[in-house]
């Protein structure tokens, strides 16, 4: 026995010597994972074969572990060939991995779900985390931006912490929302995506057929956008370092007289007007400038005043993060910071994020996670307009005076205090402090093989508290007189969604099947109120003392909720991966609706063949992937607010009695028979890769027809309501889409050259606005025609002879329009369609080039085939000399030109000038330029890093449009209108990316 013992003992002091041997042979090892042309691979996954030590590569594609000398490593990531490599004693160990000649098993989010990207049969564009870094934005909305077909989005202004518009597929709604659906991280997302860290995001999925969008049913019509969070992956602990600087400068200036250009307008205007005297002058100038005015001429003086508003602004990102786990646990938690000071001094927007993400494993069965987004933000300047006043100013009026202090009225026409004002310390306050906690937590649970159990639980709060003071000094109300205003509004929204999901997949021989069951229920309560004032006694205290002022002139207060119910089931068929089928049905009940309507049912069908799967497809080598998709649905827009079925009362005061009470009267009539706006659609697509993976891409063609459109039936004046919202009218959309991506050079030599481009047409038209109409003019409504045209006369020049003119009863030098019916007068009739916003295409390039360390990345987008309409041509084009006007070709007695008509002071603005407004809205732009440096493995070996990359980014360097070099205008994108107000920038940055 003893003997036996000490046999015992002496065998496992040798395995534990070994085994510390062992230990002692393992070695540091790091490298990096590219793919096929060169790029690196980010998550791709490197583990020790037999054990369960392993990484993850990095946003460089480096890795690094510690793993025996004699070990084997494998390599892998979806869409790529694994691979084995022996260690062999190396510590530097680069991975090259080969496509997948199944590439298509790549796994791409869905509703409610993830699909292998060969299975898919609807519409879906996808971009990675990768792809919305490469530009830089405050919204992960801007992202889109060229980079997927179908997505057209639009900055609406150029203001810090604005949000562009996003339209899916166009307009399809005249008067409800046509915004996409955002849903984050499963969890649908209220409002606009300004709340999450671009950074935080990796990847965005945007649903565009029926077959994609039916699963969200009711608010599916517009498009849904999901938008994937990051999540920890096994590995290691990493962290995460990521920072930016950048000067943000004004595109450019817009072109106003100066004192020489403008002196000679205002003399010709009074001229016209029969107010000037040129053989007197000096006579005729007392009379038409001011004391002040005269003495700034003499004086030569000629001010900027753009000049002195504008000046240059800055953005600055930091994020740091911590990720990593193991099979049980997975982490990631990120900090972030931003701050856009925008190049006028009242405008900024400062944003701070903390995310946190965590998946648990509770044994085999049990998987429980959370992922929570907590926003603090704070935005100044949101309604401020400084430029319309700028502009007006007259470059003839000092700002200073003789001491150097604001002169408030330079040129003594209190119609023009002066634009500086409004930056002095407390003349104008404006905050908008916002924030926010979203959450989305799961629990999951394997009941049976293939049979799984999801609960969703999604919260939502925030709150914005918005505050505006204008002090006496303010330009606002040094024009309309008056003693300080304030408002102060307040709104807190709360929001619950839970979701009871029951999936089911099987596959038994050559059937795969995959069912998925929803029951959900989301409400959301809205409570916001709101109060101004006038006569605030002491201005410091800005808007936090409203009781103080003498006069109360609004005050209100809101309560708005409502709930979707919902039930949806999902049936994916696949048959030898060859044939696919999907079908869907979705019921919502919305408390939007009246009893009757409430419930909406939304089904659709799609179909997919993998061409090729089939037999006679295995011989034509250089075709790796041909599938054909066509899928069609019915879904749903709810569109209107709140209680919009029950009619409205408005207060309203009256005489009873010699009395003066307080009475209600019908403002909205009810409407019980209100129901869903209802989108059919149509979707053919064929996705392919060509010549081993160099060539992939995909086309569509769609057609969507949206009935019982929710518009307002005006009433006759007798009914004592102006209109009724009923379900009328019908739109149509078809389009075309095409999304290429391609590798062009992959030398042996590190050189690698591919690019991505997207091109797409989408066509609206109004079929029918109800009641037999065919035009509803004062909306810009026509049958036959996009949901939103320009409608005017049309200028065809300007008047050369004053007896041609006086045919229409006209002058000389005034514009010429042009007579559609050819019955010598000017009217109604002669009004025509100019022209739409909508594009007849659009398109973006994304060129990428890498050569070892270093990469480039060149941002492209464009829109061609619309007009804009400029409000600069129609506010700043008075032309009659009170205020500055835009530098333009305007006609006089000794220039006879057809551009702009003869400035006259008898006119506020020359007759039809709105005429002036409509331009070429064609606009080629390099959204940005990034060229970024990574240094050498070696170098990072050596200071114990993952990565450490630095980077250079032009952002809209270039802008080619009609608009910009041929009118002189500075940015030809904005929706429908151009606006006078935050200039156009363009930003220079400077960026670090480090990871240990």
């Amino acid at each position: 026995m003893k003997n036996t013992l000490s046999k015992a003992g002496a065998i496992l002091l040798c395995l534990l010597l070994y085994g510390t041997f062992i230990s002692a042979q393992s070695i540091p090892i790091r490298g990096k994972v590219t793919g096929p042309d060169g790029s690196p691979i980010i998550g791709a996954s490197v583990s020790v074969k037999g054990q369960k030590t392993g990484t993850v590569t990095d946003v460089t594609g480096s890795y690094k572990l510690q793993a025996p000398k004699d070990a084997v490593l494998t390599f892998s990531f979806l869409g790529f060939l694994p691979q084995e490599i022996p260690v062999n004693g190396r510590s530097d160990i680069e991975v090259k991995l080969a496509e997948d000649q199944k590439k298509l098993d790549e796994v791409v989010v869905v509703g409610y779900g993830q699909q292998k990207k060969k299975d898919v049969t609807g519409a879906i564009s996808s971009i990675n985390s990768k792809t919305i870094m490469e530009v830089p934005v405050t919204n992960a909305q801007q992202a889109l931006q060229g980079r997927t077909p179908g997505i057209d989005v639009l900055n609406n202004s150029n203001k810090p912490g604005d949000e562009p518009q996003v339209r899916v597929r166009g307009t399809r709604s005249l008067s409800a929302g046509n915004d996409p659906l955002y849903v984050v991280d499963g969890i649908p997302f209220a409002g606009n995506l300004n709340d999450i860290n671009p950074q935080d995001i990796s990847s965005m999925d945007v649903l565009k057929d029926a077959s994609a969008t039916a699963i969200y049913g009711s608010r599916g019509a517009n498009g849904v956008v999901l938008v994937s969070t990051r999540k920890g992956k096994i590995g290691k602990p990493q962290v995460n370092y990521s920072g930016m600087y950048g000067v943000v400068n004004s595109l450019g200036r817009t072109d106003m007289m100066n004192s020489q250009q403008y002196l000679a307008m205002k003399r010709e205007a009074n001229r016209a007007a029969g107010l000037y005297d040129d053989s007197n002058p000096d006579a005729s100038d007392a009379k038409i400038f001011t004391a002040v005015e005269l003495a700034n001429i003499k004086k030569g003086v000629n001010t900027d005043w753009q000049s002195l508003l504008i000046d240059q602004g800055w953005q600055t990102r930091h994020s740091l993060g911590v990720s990593g786990g193991n099979e049980a646990t997975k982490y990631a938690v990120t900090g972030g910071y931003f701050k856009d000071q925008g190049v006028m001094k009242l405008q900024s927007y400062e944003r701070y994020n903390l995310h946190v993400a965590v998946d648990q494993m509770i044994g085999k069965r049990i998987q429980v996670g959370v992922s929570s987004l907590s926003t603090y933000s704070m935005r100044k300047g949101s309604t401020y307009n400084g430029m319309s006043a700028a502009l007006k100013m007259l470059p003839i009026a000092d700002p200073y005076d003789a001491s150097g202090k604001l002169i408030t009225y330079p040129t003594a026409d209190n119609q023009q205090p002066n634009a500086l004002l409004d930056y002095q310390d407390g003349n104008r306050v404006e905050r908008l402090s916002h924030i926010r906690f979203f959450n989305s937590l799961y629990g999951e649970v394997t009941i049976l093989d293939g049979l799984k159990y999801r609960l969703n639980v999604g919260t939502d709060v925030f709150q914005n508290n918005y505050g505006l003071f204008q002090g006496k000094k303010n330009t606002d109300l040094l024009i309309g007189g008056g003693d300080a205003t304030a408002t102060k509004q307040g709104q807190l929204v709360w929001a619950y969604t839970v979701e009871n999901l029951l999936t089911y997949n099987k596959t038994i021989k050559k059937h795969s099947l995959n069912l998925t069951a929803l029951y959900s229920v989301q409400r959301q309560r809205e409570d916001s109120s709101s109060a101004s004032v006038r006569g605030i006694p002491v201005e410091w205290q800005e808007y936090y003392n409203l009781g103080q002022a003498a006069n109360v002139t609004a005050i209100g207060s809101q309560l708005g909720t409502w709930t979707i119910l919902s039930y949806m089931g999902r049936l994916n068929y696949g048959y030898d991966d060859r044939y696919l089928l999907t079908l869907t049905l979705r019921a919502d009940g919305s408390s939007r609706f009246a009893p009757g309507h409430k419930w909406g049912y939304f089904p659709s069908v799609a179909v997919g063949w993998n061409v090729t799967s089939e037999d006679f497809m295995k011989s034509v080598s250089w075709v790796e992937n041909l599938k054909l998709r066509a899928s069609y649905g019915r879904i749903g827009n709810t569109g209107i607010p709140p209680y919009a079925t029950q009619g409205l009362l408005g207060r309203m005061p009256y005489s009873f009695g010699n009395k003066g009470v307080t009475g209600f009267s019908p403002i909205l009539l009810r409407n019980p028979n209100l129901t869903w706006e209802t989108t059919a659609s149509y979707n053919y697509g064929v996705d392919f890769s060509l010549f081993k993976g160099r060539l992939t891409g995909s086309i569509d063609q769609y057609k969507q027809k949206t009935t019982d459109l929710l518009l307002q039936r005006f009433l006759p004046f007798s009914n004592g309501v102006n209109y009724v919202l009923e379900n009328t009218g019908v739109t149509q959309n078809t389009g075309w889409e095409l999304g290429l991506s391609a590798v062009i050079l992959d030398t042996k030599g590190g050189f690698n050259w591919s690019m991505d481009v997207n091109w797409f047409r989408n066509r609206e038209k109004i079929l029918a606005l109800g009641e037999g109409k065919t035009q509803d003019v004062g909306n810009g409504w026509f049958v036959g025609q996009p949901t939103y045209v320009y409608y005017d006369y049309k200028k065809v020049g300007i008047w050369q002879d004053e007896a041609s003119a006086q045919v229409y009863k006209q002058h000389q030098g005034e514009i010429q329009l042009a007579d559609l019916n050819n019955d010598k007068k000017l009217d109604d009739k002669d009004r025509t369609i100019l022209g739409a916003p909508q594009p007849k295409w659009s398109g973006g390039m994304t060129q990428r080039f890498s050569y070892k360390g270093i990469d480039l990345a060149i941002v492209a987008f464009a829109r061609m085939g619309s007009m804009v309409k400029s409000d600069f041509y129609s506010s700043y084009n008075t032309l009659f000399g009170r205020y500055n006007n835009l530098d333009v070709d305007y006609w006089t007695p000794a220039n006879h030109t057809n551009a702009f008509p003869r400035p006259n002071a008898n006119q506020e603005r020359p007759n039809n000038y709105n005429t002036l407004s409509y331009f070429d809205g064609d606009f080629i732009k390099i959204r940005n330029i990034t060229l970024g440096y990574s240094l050498p493995s070696r170098i990072m070996k050596r200071w114990q890093m993952e990565s450490l990359r630095f980077s250079v980014d032009v952002k809209q360097p270039l802008i080619l449009a009609p608009y910009r070099q041929k009118y002189k205008g500075i940015d030809p994108e904005d929706v429908n209108i151009i606006g006078v107000d935050a200039p156009a920038t363009w930003m220079l940055q400077f960026g670090v990316n480090a990871t240990f």
